[in-house]
């Protein structure tokens, strides 16, 4: 049998969402980034002129914000709500890609949100992407999957997206920016960036999308 739910995790611009939707596609499962909801909720947290450092409000919203995911026409994405508000257009302003990392760092926040992960798998057949999911979120899921690249190939993913969306940086910076938010997530204290102890991990260097998931929808067939 498939495996119901499969845990897709890595590093930031390694892929997940691209290899993620994709293979969701194909298993006709519905695909989900945990990213998604930390991207929403820092909106929310901007939208209310909450300080970064002040924990204690950050944990109070994330506690009382109403989150929900509504399949697209193909049913396999999911277009983010919160507070009854579509917010797929704000995930990815400066403000938010600044923040985002600050504010998932925190462990009442991250307990929270987590919360609503495992319930939205409980829907049935998804692949859920993250940087904890086959460690934390969602450590009895079926298939664990770890994605790699090197800091300098997923730099250059980052400032291909960046430039299609006419965002102006320099591969310099976004190649700092990504080390540093590699450095954030590794060394927090709760759910650190690492690859499940039974996860199978891929290195995606140098690999086209589609040969990616075939990798991983042959590991879906295995017994």
């Amino acid at each position: 049998m498939k495996p119901r739910l499969i845990a897709l995790d890595g590093p930031v611009a390694v892929g997940k969402s691209s290899v993620g939707s994709l293979l969701a596609r194909r298993l006709c499962y519905t695909f989900f980034d945990t990213g998604t909801m930390y991207r929403a909720f820092t909106w929310q947290v901007l939208k209310a002129g909450i300080p970064a450092d002040d924990e204690e409000q950050l944990c109070q919203l994330a506690n009382t914000t109403r989150f929900d995911f509504v399949p697209v026409k193909s049913g396999c994405l999911l277009t983010p709500f919160v507070d009854d508000e579509d917010v797929s257009s704000k995930l990815f302003r400066p403000d938010v890609e600044e923040r985002v990392s600050l504010t998932s760092r925190i462990a009442g926040v991250r307990q929270a949100l987590i919360l609503e992960q495992r319930r939205l798998a409980r829907r049935g057949e998804v692949v859920m992407a993250g940087r904890d999911i086959g460690t934390v979120v969602l450590p009895w899921a079926e298939l664990k999957i770890f994605l790699t690249a090197s800091p300098e190939e997923r730099a250059r993913r980052r400032y291909r997206e960046l430039s299609e969306r006419g965002e102006n940086a320099s591969l310099e910076t976004v190649l700092d920016d990504l080390k540093r938010r590699d450095g954030m997530d590794m060394q927090r204290t709760i759910s650190p960036l690492r690859p499940a102890e039974d996860a199978v991990i891929i290195d995606t260097e140098g690999f086209t999308l589609e040969q990616i998931v075939d990798k991983i929808y042959v590991l879906t067939m295995s017994p």
